[in-house]
């Protein structure tokens, strides 16, 4: 079970603006090099986006599908990487004092990741987990404040 957590400095109705923005997940998502939202409103259920895996000289294309969508709470997806199969991560958005718990979780579903799934697969998605929320903490951190409980009090 792949499961992270990471502290992020922004109340959740901030976070929550990242993620609902489909034009903004590649830049939180570890791998992809572009993303397009193709079918639905991003982040209602069922709604996709299409994103390119590049693998030194080629690109690989993949799909995610939202599969639980409670703003701005939760946000489940599935991860479709054709040959190499598919996979849930649900994202729990929680308040914590004045910023954001954000916890990850992930698990292969089917192809080989599933067929694969044991604690070394485990420990590579810890590194990419780590580094996809460090990269949500500075797009979120980075992103205008609009959001009134965002702002300090004086």
């Amino acid at each position: 079970m792949a499961v992270r957590h990471q502290l992020i400095k922004r109340p959740p109705a901030v976070v929550w603006s990242v993620l609902e923005d489909g034009s903004r997940y590649a830049d939180w998502v570890v791998g992809t090099s572009d993303s397009r939202p193709v079918d639905g409103n991003w982040p209602e259920v069922g709604a996709k986006i299409e994103y390119d895996v590049r693998l030194g000289p080629w690109t690989v294309s993949g799909h995610t599908v939202v599969r639980r969508h409670e703003p701005p709470e939760w946000l489940e997806l599935e991860i479709c990487s054709g040959p190499l199969g598919t996979a849930r991560i649900a994202i729990d958005i929680r308040p914590w004092g004045p910023d954001t718990l954000v916890i990850v979780d992930e698990h292969p579903l089917q192809g080989p990741g599933g067929l694969l799934h044991n604690a070394a697969v485990d420990a590579l998605l810890q590194a990419r987990h780590r580094s996809m929320l460090g990269r949500l903490a500075e797009v979120v951190e980075k992103a205008p404040s609009r959001h009134r409980a965002d702002t300090p009090a004086t």
